[in-house]
């Protein structure tokens, strides 16, 4: 490990900060490792318990460590990126790039729209529409939680046992015949609540990625609204800008 530079104008919590993620990014820390403790950090590079806790700090909240009570403080995992230029849907995102998913259906449910549904989707007071809770995980560790809103009309004999383990993009396409052509979507933080804690087996009030999508066909029919709780600890979006 360097040593801090005491007669460096950049303060010494940050360039301690910048010698652990160096580290992490040479590979001389690897995931899931505990890195030293404030104790041996202080006594390595000579400076104050409080220098080393800001720089550790510092370094959880940018997501790269995480820390664990009476165990220590260890890297993060590599997140994994989820471009933001495609419309895919999670199931079909993560099998195009090769990797292990499994979906829990939560909630499978046929029940009236409310009136913001009637207005996203364009619906009459009497519609209904499917409410449709999974919980999304990747190497068997939960990701995300979803929930989706579908009219009944467009997708009539959609069963929770389809949708186990299975793209309900391409499910809507192959059997409904939907033809999905583009969707209107923000991103916002979140930080969780009690279940949400619980189900994405993270601490309450962790900050969480909201993404509320609004999807439509070809025709210009919007036929799904979904409200999706990403882990902030373990995904990352990736956006393609040109100029």
């Amino acid at each position: 490990m360097k040593r801090v530079d005491k007669d460096s104008p950049i303060p010494l919590y940050y360039q301690l900060k910048n010698i652990i993620s160096e580290m992490i990014e040479n590979e001389e820390l690897a995931a899931d490792e505990v890195v030293p403790t404030e104790r041996e950090l202080c006594e390595y590079h000579g400076i104050s318990r409080m220098t080393a806790n800001k720089a550790i700090a510092s370094l959880v909240n940018e997501g790269l460590l995480y820390r664990e009570r009476g165990k220590g403080t260890f890297v993060v995992k590599n997140k994994e990126k989820h471009p933001l230029h495609n419309l895919l849907g999670f199931t079909e995102d993560m099998q195009r790039r090769g990797i292990r998913i499994h979906t829990k259906i939560i909630s499978f449910q046929r029940k009236s729209a409310t009136k913001k549904l009637q207005h996203d989707l364009q619906l009459k007071e009497q519609d209904e529409v499917f409410e449709i809770t999974r919980l999304r995980s990747v190497t068997d560790e939960p990701y995300a939680i979803e929930t989706a809103y579908l009219p009944t009309a467009l997708c009539e004999g959609l069963t929770a046992e389809a949708l186990e383990n299975n793209s309900l993009y391409t499910i809507l396409e192959k059997q409904f015949g939907l033809q999905i052509e583009y969707a209107n979507q923000t991103i916002e933080p979140v930080l969780v609540n009690d279940y949400e804690s619980q189900m994405l087996q993270v601490k309450q009030k962790t900050l969480a990625l909201m993404f509320s999508r609004l999807t439509y066909t070809k025709k210009n029919i919007p036929f799904e609204v979904t409200k999706s709780i990403y882990r902030s600890d373990r995904y990352k979006f990736e956006i393609t800008l040109k100029r």
